[in-house]
């Protein structure tokens, strides 16, 4: 498990690049109070998602308008085709920590 940062330092509606102890950046969102994590880079070009535009429990790309589920990694509108890697998070006395998924595991929850 990775410490993130502390909950109170990703409110409601923000996001948060993880790059540090990571094979890969992560996206770290705060969604309505419920904390999602995805790989950073959309799928189709490389662009940061934690950059992108939050609503609900879905994230849009900042760069081509891709639009990702944060439960399930998957896209939900082109021009990405391919899923996000989802990993798990949990927050433990006011942490926000993270668990890094195995590289083989694409589009499914954490």
């Amino acid at each position: 498990m990775i410490t993130v940062c502390r909950i109170d330092d990703l409110p409601p509606g923000e996001a948060l690049r993880v790059t540090q102890g990571v094979p890969v950046p992560i996206a770290v969102f705060n969604a309505d109070g419920v904390l999602y994590a995805v790989d950073d880079t959309c799928t189709h070009q490389d662009a940061s998602l934690a950059d992108g535009w939050l609503e609900g429990c879905l994230v849009e790309c900042p760069l081509h308008a891709s639009s990702f589920d944060l439960r399930t990694g998957r896209p939900t509108c082109p021009p990405a085709k391919a899923a996000l890697r989802t990993h798990r998070v949990d927050v433990v006395d006011g942490l926000v920590l993270l668990q890094v998924t195995a590289t083989d595991t694409v589009g499914e929850p954490a």
